[in-house]
């Protein structure tokens, strides 16, 4: 039985990590969680004073590339992969509304986006991954052989978000969250490079009203027929 490549796209705050987690950890792949990459590369410009409110200085993030390692370091306790960016965890960080708010600002400029897809597409080459984000089935590896495009209502998704970040002890607004929300959303679906879209041979999974282990248990069956017709 071969293995095959697992793609997971779909608008922020669907649970595509969460899915990718399970499927990885049922079929034991490797998960990649692109969006921590992308978080990580935010961080990055946040603390250099690169990006901020009032626009983002593309010229020097660009020149400051060349500076920024990203490393996923397998946890035991956690059962997972946590995000490095220069050797320090920053997991907990990237996870803040105050990268959520950037991110999709910094993942339109394009210098990011092939530095990281380059480095995604390496991690890929032996097959055996789940790997989620915006872009992975449609420009990662368009000829991954199960793709799945995940959706849901802004409001469904917002409250899932207000929810995670209140449990973290963030001191945020629904409102907060919901703007955020549709503001990624119209980013990722209208930047120039590389927009969030469904791929013609991508599942639809439309999660508005669908429990975790249902998603994942059809998911999972999707999997395992693709993976019997493996090479």
């Amino acid at each position: 039985m071969g293995k095959i490549t697992i793609a997971i796209d779909g608008y922020s705050s669907t649970g595509k990590s969460t899915l990718a987690k399970q499927l990885a950890k049922s079929l034991g792949y490797i998960y990649v969680d692109t969006g921590a990459m992308y978080r990580a590369v935010t961080l990055f410009a946040l603390r250099k004073k690169y990006i901020n409110e009032k626009g983002t200085d593309e010229d020097a993030l660009i020149t400051s590339l060349p500076q920024i390692r990203l490393q996923f370091k397998f946890n035991d306790d956690l059962g997972y992969a946590e995000m490095y960016l220069n050797g320090e965890n920053v997991e907990q960080e990237i996870r803040k509304l105050e990268v959520s708010r950037y991110v999709s600002k910094i993942s339109v400029v394009e210098a990011v986006r092939d530095k990281l897809v380059a480095m995604q597409r390496e991690m890929g080459k032996e097959k055996g991954l789940v790997m989620d984000g915006r872009d992975i089935g449609t420009v990662v590896f368009p000829d991954a052989e199960l793709k799945i495009f995940m959706t849901a209502s802004a409001d469904a998704r917002a409250a899932r978000r207000y929810k995670e970040l209140l449990d973290k002890g963030e001191e945020i607004t629904y409102a907060d969250v919901l703007k955020n929300v549709r503001e990624r959303d119209h980013i990722d679906s209208n930047r120039k490079h590389s927009p969030l879209r469904k791929g013609d041979d991508a599942i639809e999974l439309d999660n508005t009203d669908m429990g975790l282990q249902e998603q994942f248990e059809r998911i999972l069956n999707f999997a395992k027929r693709v993976i019997e017709k493996a090479p």
